[in-house]
């Protein structure tokens, strides 16, 4: 899964909104994804980041939805909404869309599952436990969160997304639209960040597909003492390390090493048996 961020305020820098050229930039980064190995394209609107200010939904669709239609347009790919808001996903979905990704696993909109029921999309469902008062922002390694509790780090996980998994089944979401996120670097610290990707494979056992973003994410910058753009190498660690552990899709921003990643951890851990 390429990430395209429109958005100013990306914190790994690589925000493609500006008030010209969204469009063309999100065409070319798209191009560039697909022909080095992209399955699927995220498109969002809203910075995430700790210490993000957030965006309404009118500003949201007007950065989303031209460049989801011109996306559509020109590949045939599928692409995903990365929003939680109904009305910005039922544009994005009218738009061309057909895939949407909710950071707030249903919780932040009331309206949000019986649209995705309604229309049969596949939604990523992802653990959030993000406050802006646990979140600590340094200049150079950006933000994360600190001080943030958790009885059972992974139970308690598990049990909210499954929580999310019942608000979407009474809406009548089936279980084979349904992809679950851990959260990494939602409302976790860098230590539980480090143990849940560790620990994906008992995520990946409540019998759903499993979806992490690591991607240049703070866990990976506080542990390394690096900036965003100088994170590759720990997010081609963690991609290999959270498909040994189960997951079926990567949500990254360099897929072109990345697919690479996967691929030849995919042939490591994932090999037919060919003996007789």
């Amino acid at each position: 899964m390429a990430i395209l961020n429109i958005t100013p305020d990306s914190f790994s820098g690589d925000g493609l909104f500006n008030a010209e050229g969204a469009v063309d930039s999100a065409l070319e980064q798209a191009l560039s994804f697909v022909k080095t190995g992209a399955d699927i394209l995220d498109v969002g609107g809203e910075s995430t980041r700790p210490g993000a200010k957030p965006v309404n939904a009118q500003e949201e669709m007007e950065r989303v939805i031209p460049v989801i239609e011109a996306l559509a347009a020109e590949f045939e790919l599928p692409i995903s909404i990365d929003s939680y808001k109904s009305e910005v996903v039922s544009a994005a979905l009218d738009a061309g869309a057909s895939m949407v990704n909710d950071v707030w696993a249903l919780r932040a909109d009331p309206n949000l599952a019986s649209l995705v029921a309604n229309n049969g999309a596949p939604i990523v469902l992802m653990h959030n436990r993000s406050k802006p008062a646990n979140a600590d922002v340094r200049t150079q390694l950006g933000g994360r969160y600190v001080g943030v509790k958790y009885e059972n780090l992974v139970e308690d996980v598990k049990a909210e997304l499954l929580e999310s998994v019942k608000l979407a089944k009474q809406a009548g979401i089936s279980k084979e639209q349904i992809i679950l996120d851990p959260g990494i670097g939602f409302g976790k610290t860098v230590e539980q960040n480090l143990e849940l990707l560790d620990r994906g494979n008992e995520i990946r056992d409540l019998g759903y597909p499993l979806l992490v973003g690591p991607s240049r994410k703070s866990f990976i910058g506080y542990t390394l003492d690096l900036p965003p753009e100088q994170r590759i190498e720990g997010t081609s660690a963690a991609v290999a390390l959270a498909i040994a552990r189960g997951a079926d899709i990567l949500r990254v921003h360099d897929v072109e090493v990345m697919a690479r990643v996967a691929r030849m951890t995919d042939a490591i851990t994932r090999r037919e048996d060919s003996s007789p």
